[in-house]
């Protein structure tokens, strides 16, 4: 059966008010605060083969539309009325869960004594037990630390549930009584979907509503073939690092190859670095995953905002991802942090769209977003506490006719702002200072968003704050059109005191009362010669503060009459006058200097090279290479291809011969 073009139309705007409905229930249940308010959740609508064809619009993440669930209907068969599945387990559920936090409902809608679709969603739970509160630690190794692993199993059989997972449940979490109330709110969620797709096949019929399950699809496949027709045909390039591989100073490459041709899109991550021994990998399974597409996603709403949210958009991408790299790890490695490798893999795949066509898209984002958490036992009781209070982001990349959003990253799904007065509720802080970062936007002709100043005052002994998807320390957010990079990130222990101490990326700090630390994030890079934009809109920056006036005049050469906020018009065109036009990408001076030994030819066969190596010696392995090129910079890192005097000619011999010798030693053995 064919659904015409109204048919289409009036069931797509349904089975999204369905999956929408499915999430203001599940938000309006919940108990913790980073699901009711931050909205870290999901709701959507799958089919036999496991695909997603309806996604809410404006309800919890944007981020899943990609999602693959065969794994997980392969895993129980023989499904009842009234089952439902759980998992939140990276590996066996072939990519469904990426960390374990996120746990994962799933429940067949019947029809007739036949499956139909089924209701879908995810929570964000604060606390799975493990090593440290919250879960999420980058210093985790292996999955083993991470907290409480269920594989695909029911955990409702026929309308029942299975009282002993929960009491595993309860027994395996800080704070039970919150994650129950969340998981609650999932099963509000997906009860909700049931009537409302039961509704759907009693006025329009079950074979309409399942032709609307590939018809939808294919309408979304064919509008995004023509959106991704403006990306000219060519192969482009593009590599980012993450600042390092928090064990060592090293950096980690992520490297994309994407080739388009006629409007279909392929993407390959060969080159990039193997999995890590640290939480940053991505469990992918190596198929196609919303890590990968979503940043795609993104550019196909931009040119048309009317899609149809599905799967189907996503028809015409292919992906070939390595075994044994850091987005397609085997088990067990730790995927805690996922998120801050795949906000770095959007960066890759912005860049290949900028270089593909100018104007085509941004300047990097700032590329971390922080769920800081605070954790604390309450002495009168010992009753522990763990929220996440915020998700704390970076400014926007500019694009080419708007400046960045300002305190907000676009690299990721649509998490919204708690309020301040949920978490000082929840927990015993105060916030005293979430306030725009001056100057730390990327200076264009379209600024970059201004990264954010957050400061946490403890107000209990014995507090623990967890800052995970710290980035940007070292590996400035890029400029493009010659904008400039934005700001590096900061974290800092008791500002303008005597005890004021730069922690940089940290795991875990343990405070006392009285103490504040101040997360400082990085803005997004700049659009354009910061030359050639407008004075008037350097002129509001400053009165905005956004931007100092030193800035203006050193970044964008826009001069003061003196004593106040007005543009002295001849000095600022004597500052500009003669200047050269600045022109294409600006990676700031710490990539400079690293790629002056690590060029992309070396470090893509040192990449290939690695993955001969068995995974349990990979990490160290990895390691040794480097220490031999540059000795000490496993511990000084980017800072000794920058000191005076350093011999760049003679660590790229080194490179050579060691990568050489990996090639010799490990190939022949794999063979």
């Amino acid at each position: 059966m064919q659904l015409d073009a109204v048919q289409l139309e009036l069931l797509y705007h349904k089975l999204k008010a369905t999956t929408e409905e499915m999430g203001i229930a599940l938000s309006r249940t919940a108990r913790s605060t980073y699901v009711k308010e931050t909205q870290d959740f999901a709701t959507a609508l799958v089919n036999a083969q496991g695909k997603f064809f309806a996604y809410p619009a404006v309800t919890g993440v944007s981020g899943s539309v990609d999602l693959d669930c065969r794994n997980l209907i392969a895993a129980v068969p023989d499904l009842m009325p009234g089952d439902v599945l759980v998992t939140n387990h990276p590996y066996l559920a072939g990519g469904v869960a990426s960390h374990l936090p996120d746990l994962n409902l799933f429940k067949p809608y019947f029809h007739d004594g036949k499956i139909v679709c089924y209701g879908w969603s995810f929570v964000h739970c604060s606390d799975m037990g493990g090593g440290v509160p919250s879960s999420i630690s980058p210093a985790f190794d292996n999955l083993f630390q991470e907290g409480f692993m269920v594989p695909p199993m029911k955990i409702m059989e026929q309308g029942k549930l299975n009282e002993s997972f929960m009491q595993l449940f309860r027994a395996n979490t800080r704070i039970p009584d919150v994650n129950e109330g969340d998981l609650q709110a999932q099963f509000t969620a997906l009860a909700v979907g049931e009537r409302r797709v039961a509704e759907i096949i009693a006025q329009h019929g079950v074979e309409t509503f399942m032709a609307a399950q590939t018809g939808l699809p294919e309408y979304a496949r064919q509008r995004a073939l023509v959106v991704q027709k403006r990306i000219p045909d060519g192969e482009y390039v593009f590599w980012d690092y993450m600042d390092d591989d928090f064990h060592t100073a090293i950096p980690v490459r992520l490297r994309v190859k994407m080739t388009v041709k006629n409007g279909h899109i392929d993407i390959d991550l060969t080159g990039t670095d193997p999995q890590m021994a640290a939480a940053y990998n991505v469990p992918t399974g190596g198929l196609r995953h919303p890590w990968f597409t979503t940043k795609l996603m993104h550019f196909l709403y931009t040119y048309d905002p009317q899609m149809p949210l599905n799967y189907g958009m996503f028809e015409n991408i292919t992906i070939k991802v390595p075994k044994g790299t850091i987005f397609n790890p085997e088990a067990p490695a730790a995927v805690g942090v996922r998120h801050v490798t795949g906000i770095r893999l959007s960066d890759c795949l912005v860049g290949c769209l900028g270089k593909a066509l100018s104007g085509l898209a941004p300047a990097a984002a700032g590329g971390t977003v922080i769920p800081a958490v605070v954790a604390q036992t309450v002495p009168e009781t010992g009753r522990r506490l763990v929220t996440v209070i915020q998700a704390v982001a970076g400014g926007a990349g500019a694009g080419p006719q708007t400046d960045g959003a300002d305190g907000r990253d676009r690299s990721l799904a649509n998490l919204m702002s708690a309020p301040t007065e949920r978490g000082e509720t929840d927990v015993k802080v105060r916030i005293e200072e979430y306030s725009m970062r001056a100057d730390s936007g990327g200076p264009g002709r379209q600024r970059g968003g201004t990264g954010v100043i957050y400061s946490i005052r403890v107000l209990r002994d014995g507090t623990e704050i967890l800052g995970r998807g710290l980035e940007r320390f070292v590996f400035q957010p890029w400029g493009i059109e010659g904008g400039a990079p934005g700001q590096p990130a900061r974290v800092v222990l008791n500002l303008g005191t005597p005890e004021e101490q730069d922690l940089g990326k940290i795991a875990v700090v343990q405070a006392k009362e009285g103490d504040l630390l101040t997360i400082m994030t990085p803005g997004g890079g700049g659009y354009g010669d910061p030359f050639t934009r407008p004075v008037q809109d350097v002129v509001r920056d400053v009165r905005l503060g956004f931007v100092s006036r030193a800035a203006a005049t050193g970044e964008y050469g826009v001069a003061f009459k003196p004593g106040t906020d007005e543009a002295d018009e001849s000095a600022t065109a004597a500052l500009r006058h003669g200047r050269i036009a600045r022109s294409g990408f600006d990676f700031g001076p710490a990539r400079l200097a690293w790629e002056t030994v690590f060029d992309d030819v070396s470090m893509t066969r040192l990449a290939i090279a690695l993955l001969n190596v068995p995974s349990a010696v990979r990490n160290n392995v990895r390691t040794g290479v480097f220490e031999a090129v540059i000795p000490g910079v496993t511990e000084d890192g980017v800072d000794l291809l920058s000191a005076p005097g350093f011999d760049a000619l003679a660590a790229c011999g080194r490179l050579a011969a060691a990568v050489a010798t990996l090639d010799a030693r490990w190939v022949k053995q794999a063979a």
